[in-house]
């Protein structure tokens, strides 16, 4: 992706959760002056990846294929094995008419993926087999908003404004929205984009970069830069 798309990208969601009358919180701002002055101060966002995430896993066709996301609060994975500090996390994700999230599951991470506004939201949803295959046949057994329900595999939910769907571990699942943009919530498990992601093809989490033009504000996969500015 070039970094001015990434750029666009940034200015058009930002415009659009500000009329959803959700605010991003002040970091998501900063400049690289900023980053440099807050130093040591920052260190939980750095190593816990919050803030600015935009994707097109690779495709080269962000309409078609990505994902706007808002790391706003995220726990070490390691707080889980000793159920201690944040074990949560919580992301705000825009997701366009037709733009796909491709289908994919988490070997550790539970989720709620809540629609807060816009279009409809819809997730098509498989098991996965033994060997972490997509299985064509066994029924779905999903939760909405607490309603116990079962969907054939490869069946599709709709959710609508101030609907949700929990997804557990090992449950493969693709989403796009329907009839307008979506202001999506997503409350989970701490959270690891780097080792808990398993797509069903061959795609990239995160998207190789074109520096056309310099930053809007960084995104979660340019804290690599701040490292290496002694930012830690």
């Amino acid at each position: 992706m070039k970094r001015s798309q990434i750029n666009m990208i940034m200015q058009s969601a930002d415009a659009f959760i500000r009329q959803c009358q959700f605010h991003l919180p002040p970091f998501a701002y900063w400049k690289e002056k900023d980053w440099q002055e807050k130093n040591n101060e920052a260190s939980e966002i750095i190593m816990n990846r919050l803030g600015w995430d935009i994707t097109d896993f690779g495709s080269g066709d962000f309409e078609k294929c990505g994902l706007f996301l808002f790391t706003l609060r995220n726990g070490s994975p390691k707080n889980l094995t000793k159920m201690a500090g944040k074990v949560y996390a919580e992301k705000i994700m825009i997701v366009e008419p037709d733009q796909v999230t491709p289908m994919h599951f988490h070997w550790k991470k539970t989720e709620d993926i809540i629609n807060r506004g816009g279009g409809n939201l819809i997730i098509q949803l498989y098991n996965s087999t033994s060997d972490e295959m997509i299985d064509h046949k066994k029924p779905v057994e999903i939760s909405t908003d607490g309603i116990r329900r079962t969907i054939p595999a490869g069946g599709s939910v709709c959710l609508s404004p101030g609907e949700s769907i929990t997804l557990l571990p090992y449950c493969y699942h693709k989403f796009w929205a329907e009839g307008n943009r979506v202001l999506a919530g997503e409350v989970s498990t701490a959270n690891d984009d780097n080792q808990d992601n398993h797509f069903a093809d061959q795609i990239g989490r995160f998207p190789d970069i074109n520096e056309d033009e310099a930053p809007l504000y960084y995104l979660v996969s340019d804290y690599t830069r701040l490292d290496n500015r002694k930012i830690t």
